[in-house]
């Protein structure tokens, strides 16, 4: 029997590992740029041509290589920092010129400038898929230039499933926001198509996350610091005010690499449980420093998953550490007694003697009988029971029931002699309403959420929204990759009646909203809807649609608590079964149910 195992080619298996690490522009970009970092580079250029598709290009001002080095850093297993099996558990860089290269290399044309301080001339090195095509002596300043054009070429149907440019874009940019949030001291010049989007200059944490975040979250940034023999725990948590309901920016970083961590997540919203509702979430950039033989970084290809070794303890140490800065700054409310009706109690003196308080009583008080104006009591009339039966009965006619607060319930409850329908609402949050086989209930907040969502969604695709100018155009700060994904439904915005202008450095004003919006937070709505379009990744058309209409339908439904008028329960309970899908909201959630004849018969017949 012939042999069936044998060795796989170079070029393929370097398309296998770059399966692993290059999955799109993004990966490229953070690879690239955590090797200027490693480079000890100070100022880094990241070049941008259609998204990342055609061209990602990062010159820095780092270490350099040497001719040698050069080539060598785009074999396999190529690295500057591992020789023992004892270098891997006491790793604090990221990878210099190597680890990532071979796997770029495998999938794309690249193209390596590069010198080092004390050489004349630098090198020149020109590679496509994994083949070297030449390599040349070459005039360049110092440090390191890395082109990388036309990602997968050379694999057709991984080129295929790369997203829109502008869901490549925020990619890259959620990256790179990564990247220099931690490396406050580097700075970073972005530039897309030829024109700057972004420029970082050498800061401190905290005004990073400025530049980063916008100037707003200045003023709700509170500082943590903690240092223990296991870790130190540096950064800012936000205020308990600023939490939101939408995505928030959370950021965790261990020896300055983002990881993600659910465990450590949960501490930080355990400390900040007495302060928020379970719906909200704060904003926080945490660092962690540890020995990196405490941590393992290789449990996941990408390194964002991080196990420590003392995680429960570290636990611990992160939620008290946030929940005492949250103390430090007054963040917990303090009890605030209201005095202005107090009694004025004397102070004790125990050269005094104390008096038994005296209670003064009527014993002439009878509680059953109701006051005149003028100071006397009569009896109070009973009930009517048979006048309002009659009531029933003359439903819709003037009556001449006496008041009574049960008189309402009562009528509401009755609908056997109604010629239409007569709603009930129930707590403020349900709409009960009499259908043939027993007793419906519908969830006000829910059924408003598919009609306003079937309303948005039609106003997209047919483009009929509305708008309305404001008077005075809010202003929005975003991030980067917020800017991107905005770019990325602004024309179906558009066609729900949004207009927006961008100001340029990520700021954008809003000059108008739909016109059938009354009082809304325009800016809130808006940064709802990026939310979401980040949060859901939607790609095709028709998701994009769906994501954006109920995103607006869930921020302007009515709120559970409303009160509504019998006219308004008509129209939504009309509205609601002229949907097409009117048992269930858009993401799946009951809106009605009915409670049979039956079931209430035999509820009553168990007393």
């Amino acid at each position: 029997m012939t042999d069936i195992i044998h060795l796989l080619p170079d070029s393929i298996a370097n398309q296998i590992a770059a399966g692993e690490v290059i999955q799109r522009p993004a990966s490229v970009v953070k690879e690239l740029v955590e090797n200027s970092l490693d480079a000890d580079a100070r100022h880094i250029h990241i070049i941008i041509t259609d998204a990342g598709r055609t061209l990602v290009q990062v010159i820095d001002d780092g270490k350099g290589m040497s001719t040698t080095d050069a080539r060598m850093s785009f074999e396999r297993h190529a690295t500057s920092k591992i020789k023992t099996t004892g270098d891997l558990f006491a790793l604090y860089t990221r990878g210099f010129r190597g680890e990532a290269l071979a796997s770029v290399a495998a999938i794309a044309q690249v193209e390596l400038k590069t010198r080092r301080a004390e050489d004349e001339m630098g090198t020149l090195l020109k590679i496509a898929g994994s083949k070297v095509e030449s390599q040349e002596a070459a005039f360049c300043a110092v440090g390191t230039t890395i082109s990388v054009k036309n990602i997968f070429f050379n694999v057709p149907a991984r080129r295929k499933f790369l997203k829109s440019n502008e869901t490549e874009r925020r990619n890259i940019f959620t990256e790179i926001e990564r990247i220099a949030l931690v490396n406050p001291a580097i700075e970073f010049t972005v530039i897309e198509n030829d024109v700057q989007t972004m420029h970082l200059p050498p800061a401190n944490l905290r005004q990073r996350i400025v530049q980063m975040q916008g100037k707003g979250i200045n003023q709700q940034l509170i500082e943590i610091n903690e240092e223990t023999t296991l870790a130190k725990i540096h950064g800012y948590i936000s205020t308990p005010q600023f939490a939101k309901k939408g995505r928030a920016s959370q950021f965790f970083f261990v020896n300055n690499r983002y990881i993600r961590h659910p465990f450590f997540h949960k501490a930080v919203m355990t400390a900040y449980e007495p302060l928020i509702s379970a719906a909200e979430n704060p904003n926080y950039f945490i660092c962690f420093e540890v020995e990196p033989d405490t941590i393992d970084v290789n449990i996941h290809p990408t390194k964002t998953e991080v196990k420590f070794e003392n995680e429960r303890t570290l636990w611990q140490i992160l939620m008290v550490t946030v929940k005492e800065s949250l103390g430090k700054f007054n963040a917990i409310p303090s009890i605030d007694f209201d005095t202005a009706d107090a009694p004025d109690i004397p102070i004790f003196d125990p050269s005094k003697p104390a008096s038994m308080p005296k209670v003064s009583v009527n014993p002439d008080y009878n509680p059953f009988q109701a006051s005149h104006g003028d100071g006397s009591r009569a009896s109070r009339p009973r009930l009517d029971w048979e006048q309002l039966y009659k009531g029933f009965e003359n439903e819709g006619k003037e009556t001449s029931v006496s008041p009574d607060p049960n008189a309402a319930l009562f009528q509401a409850g009755h609908s056997s002699s109604l010629t239409s329908p007569k709603h009930y609402q129930y707590k403020q949050k349900y709409i009960l309403t009499s259908v043939k086989s027993g007793l419906m209930i519908i969830d006000q907040h829910r059924s408003h959420v598919r009609i306003l969502f079937d309303k948005y969604l039609s106003q997209i695709t047919d483009r009929k929204g509305i708008s309305q100018r404001v008077l005075f155009p809010e202003m929005i700060e975003l991030t980067s990759s917020e800017a991107s994904s905005l770019s990325e439904i602004m024309e179906d915005m558009e066609a729900l009646g949004f207009e927006l202008s961008d100001l340029g450095n990520n700021t954008f004003a809003i000059q108008g909203v739909p016109s059938e919006l009354q009082n809304i937070d325009a800016v809130a709505l808006v940064r709802s809807m990026i939310d979401k379009n980040i949060e859901t990744g939607c790609n095709i058309q028709e998701e994009v649609h769906e994501s954006l209409a109920l995103s607006m339908a869930n921020f302007t439904a009515i709120p559970v608590g409303k009160l509504l008028s019998e006219e308004e329960m008509q129209l939504m309970v009309n509205q609601l079964f002229a949907c097409q899908s009117p048992n269930h909201t858009p993401d799946g959630k009951a809106i009605i149910t009915v409670i049979s004849d039956d079931e209430m018969d035999n509820k009553l017949k168990s007393f």
